[in-house]
Parts: structure tokens; C-alpha cells; sequence
């Protein structure tokens, strides 16, 4: 492991003769995969100055819009840990300071280096967890154990997500392509896109067949054609396959995530092209969320354990009070 800096904050990188992995340590994002023989990283960033969250301030910053998102837009990157929360908070919730997606991804993360990889970890005051990563390279794979610790007295429902998001090069419109083992999903249930989403509202689908508000069926295993379009979809990982995975690919590259089923049953695609115009988005970006986790929909936490279940499929997980819970997935290049 070598301290380093990304984007002129601090960070953390790994590395062998295939790939570096960069870590952001306030936020722990994982910012890049860098094919070293190509020099591409597929994963997402932002088009906007970065900055450490906890320097952010509203008044001095409003070029990151001013609400619940906005100290998690300071410096997001990549691969970004949603826990416990995965999409908004309440009210009550922001006006006590909590972001969208948690604090694991504005808080800092301590480092520590491993034989082959790194630790990073961090303690969530609010939600009253404790995070570990521990990041190993082989080859052309890197491979993640997380162990959430529920520090409270009490079992916790939470939401626990890995929102991996792709951006340009590798994200490409008509070019870049996907595959997963998909079965039934559904879009998003509300219109976040200011009426320019693609996405029909609340529609059931079998993969990869979405309706579109135009009435004609759009084809998820290509990147959106569209010049402007936004939208979220989840779709329900093979309940029959104990592993489950999604592979991407464009730039004569593919990436391949894969996890276990049971720890993350659902995958939510989010498309973001120059829909959003909000500062800091500007309608400046093109990505394509590919977030897989325990949860169907970024949605606050009252409606997450509201809505219980999709498809017969619980749409939370518990941490039992005093108890650490670990799960291990991995990230390919090659």
C-alpha cells in the first residue's frame, strides 16, 4: 500500500503489474480500477472539483447544491458504499446531519496495509456502526471482505449497497454493454428526472425488457442511445444461482463484479445522461449505476422497511445487536 493523492485529496493505492485500485480515505470510495496495460479505469469520475467532505460547508460551497446530497456529491467516487441508508433521509434525519447513501461515504477511513492489499475502516457515530474493508489484488481480480459491527443494544434493519458507477470512457451510448443474471424487476416508482427520464413509472419487467414512456420496450443490455435520458430500475438476481454477477464491457475490456446472491439479491441500474442539470451536475454527466445490494430501491428508511419485500424477496437485511456481520464479493479487469 502507498499513501498517495487523487484529484488532490488523500488516498490510498495498491498495485501489481495488472491493476492499481485507488481509495479515497475520507468517503473510503473506491475511485479507481486502472487497467494498467490500457491505463483505463472504468469507473466513474465526477466532472466537477472534488473536495473532502469534511470541509464542506454550504455557505462557502454552493456549487454542490445545498441539500441532503450535496456533502456526499463533495467527493464522491466510483465504487461508493451505501450503509446504512440507501437513497435519501428524512427530514428529521438531514437536519441531524444525515447525507443520502449513510455516513460511510463522508466519514474517514483509517488505512492499514495487508501482505498483498489494504484495510480501510471506519466508525458511523449516528448509526452506530463500525466498517471494515480488507482489499486484496491477484492477477487481474481484486477481492473485498466488508464486516458491518453493530456497536447499539438493539438489532438494526439496514440498507448495505455497493453502488458502482461507470463512467467515460468505458460508458459509451449505443457501445457499452451489459449482461447479468436478471429475472424480474421493476422501474422506479416516482419520477426523480424533472420529466426527462426514459423509464416508464412503476412498471414490472422481465430482464432485459424495460418499458419506456414511449411505449417501446428499450433493451438494458446496451448503455442508453439517447442524448438525454435518466432513470432506476431494479431487477432480482437468479434466486436459483447461489453467485451472482453482472459483467461490463467496452474499450476491449470487461469488468466483472460478483457476489453472493443471498447477501445482495438486487441490483438497481441507475442512467444518468446530461439529465440532471442541478449544480453540481450541470448537465454535464454520463454514468450508469450498476448497485448491487440489499435493498431494491434508493428510497428513505421508513419507506424501506415500509415496503418490507419485491417479488417475495426481503428488501433489507438485519445486524443483530452486538454482532459483526461479513460478506465478500470481488471485482475483475481484465
Amino acid at each position: 500500500m502507498k499513501l498517495s493523492t487523487y484529484r488532490g485529496r488523500q488516498a490510498a493505492t495498491i498495485e501489481n503489474d495488472r491493476l492499481r485500485v485507488t481509495v479515497m480515505q475520507e468517503g473510503g470510495h473506491i475511485a479507481a480500477i486502472t487497467h494498467l496495460a490500457s491505463g483505463v479505469n472504468p469507473l466513474w469520475t465526477p466532472p466537477w472539483p472534488s473536495i473532502e467532505p469534511s470541509t464542506y460547508d454550504p455557505a462557502k460551497h454552493p456549487e454542490y447544491g445545498g441539500n441532503s446530497e450535496s456533502k456526499l456529491l463533495t467527493g464522491i467516487m466510483g465504487h461508493n458504499l451505501c450503509l446504512d441508508l440507501f437513497g435519501a433521509p428524512s427530514l428529521e434525519e438531514a437536519a441531524a446531519g444525515i447525507s443520502v447513501h449513510g455516513e460511510a461515504n463522508v466519514v474517514r477511513h483509517t488505512f492499514g496495509e495487508t501482505a498483498s492489499g489494504m484495510t480501510a475502516s471506519c466508525r458511523m457515530p449516528g448509526a452506530q456502526l463500525d466498517f471494515s474493508r480488507r482489499l486484496t489484488l491477484n492477477g487481474d481480480t481484486l477481492s473485498f471482505e466488508e464486516t458491518v459491527t453493530n456497536l447499539a443494544p438493539s438489532d438494526r434493519p439496514v440498507a448495505w449497497t455497493q453502488h458502482v458507477t461507470l463512467g467515460p470512457p468505458f460508458i459509451e451510448r449505443g457501445v457499452t454493454k451489459f449482461e447479468m443474471p436478471g429475472t424480474r424487476c421493476r422501474t422506479f416508482e416516482s419520477d426523480f428526472t424533472d420529466g426527462k427520464g426514459k423509464m416508464a413509472i412503476g412498471k414490472d419487467f422481465d430482464w432485459p425488457n424495460m418499458p419506456g414512456v414511449d411505449g417501446k420496450t428499450h433493451d438494458l443490455t446496451t448503455y442508453w442511445r439517447d442524448e438525454v435520458a435518466a432513470g432506476f430500475a431494479t431487477v432480482l438476481m437468479d434466486p436459483h444461482r447461489e453467485e451472482a454477477y453482472f459483467h461490463a464491457s467496452a474499450q476491449g475490456l470487461t469488468l466483472t463484479y460478483r457476489w453472493k446472491r443471498s447477501d445482495f439479491p438486487w441490483l438497481g441500474i441507475w442512467d444518468e445522461c446530461h439529465a440532471r442539470t442541478a449544480p453540481p451536475w450541470n448537465g454535464r454527466t454520463i454514468t450508469r449505476g450498476l448497485e448491487f445490494g440489499a435493498s431494491p430501491f434508493p428510497e428513505s428508511r421508513r419507506a424501506m422497511i415500509d415496503r418490507k419485500e419485491l417479488f417475495g424477496v426481503p428488501g433489507y437485511r438485519w445486524i443483530p445487536a452486538k454482532t459483526a456481520v461479513t460478506v465478500r464479493y470481488s471485482a475483475t479487469l481484465r
